[in-house]
Formats: structure tokens, C-alpha cells, sequence
């Protein structure tokens, strides 16, 4: 037999033994490649070409048996997702919106983004504003941390460290003190040449504008050598405020009503003011020395409100008086002490200090400076007082005339110094026994304040809510009987101007607006000009915003507030030197200084008149009416013109035209043409024909109607704020 083909017979077999692992290799591998089945592998003398099938076919046996020797790594498994754990943040009950914002690590202005999109009402909520629970949660949720309530404690009733005043003196430490008698009355009826003739002083003759806009404090010794103390009070209707300070600290009312004048708006205040604090009165009736000067008229007019004068059987003296001559000054004097003896008026020197601050300004050399009046005990250098939300260590005691006192006893008028913040005109003094009291006594009256400032926010958040979810409510009732998807859509059309915007970029407002900085000489003077703008009913015209207000001159931190919020700052008798003058026209900021209360106001009505947009007064200057039409070729355009007669007035090109029919406008605009005859000309008079072409082709002119040419004028806007003066 031929040796090659043995060899190949013997290939065969061995491909008979291969080709069970090779089947198994090749499923188990997905190879394309399948071995063709043993009994269907030609034999020798039917395939002369098996010789290469079995090569091929050993081939692949050898590579899969390769292969299959490899060691097969198991794949690594993918680690299995931890799932992230929720920040933790610690809250308290009454958290402010800043503190949560702190907290969470996020800006205010996202805390109010988040309470937005889950339905609150954030425009009345400041940074300082307490949160409710429900508030919090939502934010929470919105900024995906997890938030806990510090463990509530059971809060003892927090010790009152407030100082208040000592009872009832003991009858045996009482000893006499002379009156505190405060000089009331309308403006310029002469209550501060009254008291200039009894202390032989000027001061009227010094005040701006000739009417005193302090109140003031001043020892008098009378001829007899008795003394009194007198408070000269405001009489302008914007110091409404000092005198009923006044009335409050005083014994005696010295009521100064013109005998020329009578009765006004300020002598029935000063009245109401003397009545609620339940303080005596004497009238006295100046001018009595003017020609029409009627003393019997103003007694008869007093008596409409209950101050009948001695003479009437009442108990009220009437002095009639010439303070300007300094006449029968000596019986309003006797007057007075008089009733002070029949008050029996006595105080008790002993033991801390009380009094009433009556004014407080700064003095630049100074600091916070009060004039206060003392009412029990003896007021002495280095003393601790605490007086609102400040409190001093007493320095210098001064009196009106700058002289330097040891001892002020009560009814004493002094000038203290050594405050260390300056307190409000009307705020009580007390005295303490040490710096450290002092202290404890403002942090308790701070948090009193906080307390009370976070109950009135929550109330005024709860009612806002309140009302925001029942709009809400109302809102979705609208998507009843929708499906889920048209809903779901109707509510992002309706809300999708929320989206990407922050709450602090509110939509502008064309309503203009007047930012205002304030500053005064004194506290009072300051809360009189307040108490104006306090007045102010023209929001819907123009917003009278106040961003800042101060005692003191003009400074720097002023003029750079008033640079950010575009403001101006007014100054009432304080001044800005030329530093601040400078740095103040470099930033264009209007610094406006005034020295008499109604100049003030009055420019302030002129700023808020200033941003209204003028008004547009129309004037009917000529009338004419249609009589006939005419179609004019222009070019290659065909162009009406009215035939028209000038009525009354003057028709003029280029005023405004308006064209009438039937009693109702149906056109407003422009003249293309007047002509008289053939010539063009620029107006028309009454009688004379003309013809008439309007800028809109599109209008019909009509035989009949009305062509009115109307002269148009702008006219600035006044505010119609009235503050009442």
C-alpha cells in the first residue's frame, strides 16, 4: 500500500478521537467555525482533497486546545454603590432666615428660593425674620439635608434683670422742691421771648426762622429770689412729640395763647396734652399791648375746652402779659409760685437716681451729651446710669450755661456726659449700682425687644401665609377636572417665570422712588422730621424710602450709603464740612441742609414731585369742520384732501390734530398739508377755507366731521402729600 496514503488514513482516525472536545470547544467558545460530523467527512478515494480539510481541521483543534489550557480569570465584581448618608444640620425653634442659611452652608437668597418654589410667600420675610417649623422643613427638603430640632429644654422663666424705679419714698426724707414749669402754646404767640425777658436772654432772636424748633431746659431766679425751672417746648405743628414730652415732666403748664390771635390748632393740643398727663394750668395772655389785642375773647374761647378762668368761676389764673416789654412778667411769676405752694411740690434727695431725658445730641468734643431733669434723688459725678438701650458713667454735669455742677438735686435741668450710646428723648433714667448691672440691664431689655420683634414677625408671617395658601388654594381649584399631564402643565406655564431666578432679582418697578438719609442735631429734631414722614400717603405716586437716620454732622458712611441705594441725605442743623462736601460731589450724592423744619419738608415735597412724570395739559387752539372732499393725484398716488372751514381759533400744521365725528374721536395724529388756496401755509385763521391732508392714508374723512388742532404742554406733577403744615 502506498505509504502517503497511510498516513493519511492515520490523520483520520486521530480526527475521529478530536472531534468530541472540538465540538465542545467551539459551542462553548461561539465560534463560527462547526466540525462537519464524522460519517460525513468524504473517504479517502471519494475526497482527493481531504488531505487539506484535515490540515485545516487539525489546525483548529490545536489552537482551541491551546485556548482551553488558558486559566480563566473570574471578573472582579463592581463594588456596590453605598448609599450617601443626608447632611445632618441642627436647628432651634425661631430660627431667622440668615441662621438657616448659615447653617445649611447656602446664601439668604436661596433660603428664599427654596421656600418660593414649595409655595410660601417670601416677599415679607427679612433676613431677621423667625421661621415656623413647616418653614424649615420644606427648606430642608429643597437643599436634601436632614434637619433636627435642638433638644428642647424645659426654659426656666428667664430672671427679670430690668431696673425699675423704687417705690413710694418714706414722708419723713421728702423735702421742698421748686417747679418744673413748661411754657406751651401755638408758634409765634411769644413763648420764647417770655422766657428770654425772664432769664434777660436773646435766644429768640438766635432761632432760625424766628420760631424755636428745640426744647429746652432753664433755671430762672425770680425777683423774690425764688427759683423755678422752666422747659421751653416747640410750638411748630411738627414738634408735637416735645411737647407732650414736656407735659409729662413738668408740675405747672404755663399755657401762652396771642391776645391778638385767640385760640389755634397748637394751643388745643398743648391743652390735650396738659389734661392727659394731669398737670395744672396757668394762661398767660400775651400781645396784650397790640391794638387788637381782645384778652376777654381768648377766656371765652377756652371755655369750649374746659379751661375756665378764675373770672368765669373757675380755677384757672389768666395774667395777661407784653412779654415783648417785659410787662406784669412779675404777677405770672407770683403765679406760679403760688400754685406750687398750694401742689405742696416735694421730692426725695436720697437713695438712686431718676430722671427723664429731655433732649440728647452729639458734641464733637463730648460724644453723647442728654439734657435730662432729675426727679428723685441727688445725681453725682461717677455715677452708672442706664437710660432705654444705653447707659453712661457720668463724667461732667453741666448746667445751661456750660458751668460745671457737683451736686443736681431734683428739679434740677443738667447737661450729663459720659454716655456711651445715645439715648432716646422721653427715655427714663435709672440709676445702678455698678458698670456690671448697667450691663445686665441692657442685655435683658435687648432680648425683651428681640422677644417681642419675633412675636409680631411670626404673627404678621402667619397672616401672610395664611392668606398666600388660601390664594393658592383658589389657584388650583382653577385645574379641576384636568388630567395629571394638562395640570402638570398649566402649572409650569403658570410659574415658569420662577425658574433660574433668584429672589433678590425682582422684577423693576417703574413706580419711581425717593431713598432718604436723615440727620439731626438733636434727637428730638430727629423724631419730629420722623414723625412727618410718617405722614406720607403718596406711596401709589412715588415711594418715599428711608434707608438710614442719625444725630450728628454729615459723614462720610452717610455720603457712601447714599451712593448705593441712589439716595440724598437732608440735614437739619448740623453741617458737612468740605471734605464731605467734596467726596459728596464726587459720587453725585445731593447733600441738602436745612436749619427750619418746613424748608426742609418743602424741598423734600419738591425731590417726590420731581420723579413724576410731568402731566400733558391740552388746549383746544382752533376748530374747523368739513365741507367737502377732494382726491388729489400726488406722483402716482392718490391723495384725500378735505375741503374744510376754519370755525374758531387757529388751525396750525404743526399742532396736534384730532378728527371728530358724531361727538366721538375716530383719528389722532398729524397734518401732511394745509393750504389756502394753492399756496401751502403753516396755520389758519377763523373764517378763512382751506384743504387738509392727514398722515394716514387708511383714514376716512367723512363730509361733516370735525377737525380740533390741539396745542399740547407739559406741566410738572406735584406730589399731593399734605404733611399738615
Amino acid at each position: 500500500m502506498n505509504r502517503n496514503l497511510l498516513l493519511r488514513i492515520e490523520h483520520a482516525v486521530k480526527f475521529h478521537k478530536a472531534h468530541q472536545p472540538l465540538r465542545t470547544l467551539c459551542v462553548r467558545n461561539t465560534m463560527r467555525w462547526r466540525p462537519v460530523p464524522f460519517q460525513s467527512v468524504p473517504t479517502v478515494q471519494h475526497c482527493p482533497q481531504a488531505s487539506s480539510f484535515l490540515n485545516m481541521a487539525l489546525l483548529q483543534y490545536r489552537f482551541l486546545s491551546a485556548k482551553q489550557e488558558k486559566i480563566h480569570k473570574k471578573p472582579r465584581l463592581l463594588p456596590s454603590k453605598v448609599k450617601e448618608r443626608k447632611k445632618v444640620v441642627e436647628v432651634w425653634h425661631n430660627i431667622k432666615v440668615h441662621e438657616l442659611a448659615r447653617a445649611v452652608g447656602k446664601d439668604t437668597d436661596d433660603v428664599y428660593k427654596a421656600l418660593m418654589y414649595a409655595n410660601y410667600d417670601v416677599d415679607n420675610l427679612k433676613p431677621s425674620s423667625a421661621l415656623s417649623r413647616e418653614m424649615v422643613l420644606e427648606a430642608a427638603k429643597k437643599f436634601d439635608v436632614k434637619v433636627t430640632y435642638q433638644q428642647e429644654k424645659e426654659e426656666k422663666v428667664r430672671e427679670n434683670k430690668d431696673a425699675i424705679k423704687r417705690g413710694s419714698a418714706d414722708p419723713s426724707v421728702l423735702v421742698p422742691k421748686h417747679p418744673v414749669v413748661t411754657i406751651m402754646g401755638h408758634v409765634d404767640h411769644g413763648k420764647t421771648t417770655l422766657l428770654d425777658q425772664l432769664r434777660k436772654t436773646q435766644v429768640a432772636a438766635m432761632e432760625a426762622g424766628g420760631i424755636t424748633q428745640h426744647i429746652g431746659a432753664f433755671s430762672v431766679y425770680l425777683a423774690s429770689g425764688d427759683k423755678i425751672t422752666f422747659l421751653d417746648t416747640p410750638g411748630h405743628a411738627a414738634f408735637s412729640a416735645m411737647r407732650e414730652r414736656g407735659a409729662h415732666v413738668t408740675d405747672i403748664i404755663v399755657l401762652v395763647v396771642a391776645a391778638d390771635d385767640g385760640v389755634m390748632k397748637q394751643t388745643v393740643e398743648s391743652i390735650r396734652h396738659a389734661k392727659a398727663a394731669r398737670v395744672p394750668i396757668i394762661l398767660a395772655i400775651n400781645k396784650c399791648d397790640k391794638p387788637k389785642a381782645d384778652p376777654d375773647r381768648v377766656k371765652r374761647e377756652l371755655l369750649s375746652h374746659d379751661i375756665v378762668c378764675e373770672e368765669f368761676g373757675g380755677d384757672v389764673q389768666a395774667i395777661p402779659i407784653s412779654a415783648l416789654k417785659g410787662e406784669n412778667l412779675q404777677a405770672l411769676g407770683e403765679a406760679i409760685i403760688t400754685l406750687a405752694e398750694v401742689l405742696e411740690l416735694k421730692a426725695d434727695p436720697t437713695g438712686l437716681v431718676e430722671g427723664t431725658v429731655i433732649e440728647s445730641s452729639t458734641d464733637k468734643g463730648k460724644g453723647p451729651v442728654t439734657t435730662a431733669i432729675v426727679q428723685r434723688g441727688t445725681l453725682k459725678e461717677g455715677a452708672v446710669l442706664v437710660a432705654g438701650k444705653a447707659w453712661a458713667k457720668v463724667r461732667v454735669m453741666l448746667d445751661e450755661n456750660d458751668t460745671v455742677l457737683k451736686n443736681v438735686e431734683p428739679s434740677m435741668p443738667v447737661k450729663i456726659v459720659g454716655w456711651r450710646e445715645l439715648p432716646s428723648a422721653g427715655d427714663e433714667i435709672l440709676e445702678v449700682e455698678s458698670e456690671h448691672r448697667a450691663k445686665e440691664v441692657l442685655q435683658w431689655r435687648t432680648y425683651v425687644e428681640e422677644q417681642e420683634e419675633i412675636k409680631k414677625d411670626m404673627e404678621v408671617i402667619e397672616v401672610k401665609q395664611k392668606e398666600h395658601r388660601e390664594a393658592h388654594r383658589q389657584n388650583l381649584d382653577t385645574y379641576l377636572g384636568l388630567t395629571w399631564k394638562q395640570k402638570k402643565y398649566m402649572l409650569y406655564k403658570a410659574n415658569k417665570y420662577l425658574m433660574g431666578k433668584r429672589p433678590s432679582e425682582k422684577l423693576t418697578d417703574d413706580k419711581p422712588v425717593v431713598p432718604l438719609i436723615i440727620k439731626g442735631d438733636v434727637d428730638g429734631s430727629v423724631e419730629a422730621i420722623l414723625n412727618v414722614i410718617d405722614s406720607y400717603d403718596a406711596e401709589e405716586e412715588c415711594d418715599l424710602d428711608l434707608i438710614h437716620f442719625g444725630v450728628g454732622d454729615i459723614s462720610e458712611s452717610d455720603v457712601v450709603l447714599a451712593e448705593t441705594f441712589k439716595g440724598c441725605v437732608y440735614g437739619f442743623n448740623v453741617n458737612a464740612n468740605k471734605s464731605i462736601q467734596q467726596l459728596a460731589a464726587k459720587k453725585d450724592v445731593s447733600i441738602k441742609l436745612h436749619k427750619v423744619i418746613y424748608h426742609l419738608i418743602e424741598d423734600l415735597k419738591g425731590e417726590l414731585s420731581s420723579k413724576l412724570q410731568p402731566l400733558v395739559e391740552e388746549t383746544v387752539k382752533g376748530e374747523a369742520s368739513v365741507l367737502a372732499l377732494f382726491d388729489v393725484a400726488v406722483g402716482k398716488k392718490t391723495v384725500q384732501v378735505a375741503g374744510c372751514r376754519v370755525q374758531s381759533g387757529v388751525i396750525d400744521k404743526k399742532m396736534k390734530i384730532r378728527l371728530i365725528r358724531n361727538r366721538e374721536v375716530i383719528w389722532e395724529g398729524s397734518l401732511t398739508s394745509l393750504k389756502h388756496h394753492k399756496n401751502d401755509v403753516p396755520t389758519v385763521k377763523t373764517g378763512v377755507e382751506c384743504g387738509m391732508s392727514l398722515d394716514d392714508d387708511d383714514v376716512e374723512i367723512k363730509v361733516g366731521d370735525e377737525i380740533i388742532c390741539i396745542e399740547e404742554k407739559t406741566v410738572p406733577q406735584k406730589i399731593s402729600w399734605d404733611p399738615g403744615f
